[in-house]
């Protein structure tokens, strides 16, 4: 996979605390940051499947959750 960059403005503030999610994991920030939009980039793609299959077989194939 080829790599680019990608340069952010961000306050300091937010900063700090990406650096503290980070640390509690162990990673970059940088590595923070590209691992929590991959997470939501998957989370997006996974609802737009589950809409699309409830227009096709109909919202009554959702399984209830207790």
């Amino acid at each position: 996979m080829e790599s680019t960059v990608l340069s952010l403005r961000i306050d300091g503030e937010l900063l700090e605390r990406l650096r503290g999610h980070a640390a509690r994991r162990g990673m970059s920030v940088q590595d923070y940051v590209v691992r929590t939009l991959i997470r939501e980039d998957f989370d997006e793609r996974f609802q737009t499947a589950v809409e699309e299959t409830e227009k096709f077989y109909g919202a009554a194939t959702r399984p209830a959750i207790t």
